[in-house]
């Protein structure tokens, strides 16, 4: 038994310090990797990508909204994709439906 408390209390701290270096680590490599890609790409310049809009139209089944290049693109997302249904680009209106004469 005594055997045992004293493998937990060296290996416990032990554990603790891997675990807290393990974390700060992680925390410095992240900042230092945002640094090196962000500076040089962001410079003087805003983002290509913003999400407009979403909508859910069912379990599992989104329509989104995205911004991309003075476009906007439709997308449908399922849990097993995306796909694109529709893209305008702004400033341009969007050519209206074409409704059959006898509904």
């Amino acid at each position: 038994m005594l055997e045992y408390l004293l493998r937990l209390a060296l290996l416990l701290p032990l554990l603790g310090g891997l675990i807290w270096g393990s974390l700060w680590l992680t925390r410095w490599l992240q900042t230092r990797l945002q640094g090196a890609s962000g500076a040089g790409a962001r410079a003087g310049s805003a983002r290509q990508l913003q999400l407009v809009e979403t909508s859910l139209i069912g379990p599992g089944m989104k329509l989104a909204v995205v911004r991309f290049r003075d476009r906007e693109i439709l997308l449908g997302c399922t849990r097993q994709g995306m796909v694109r249904l529709g893209e305008v680009a702004l400033g341009e209106t969007p050519a209206p439906a074409i409704l059959p004469e006898n509904v």
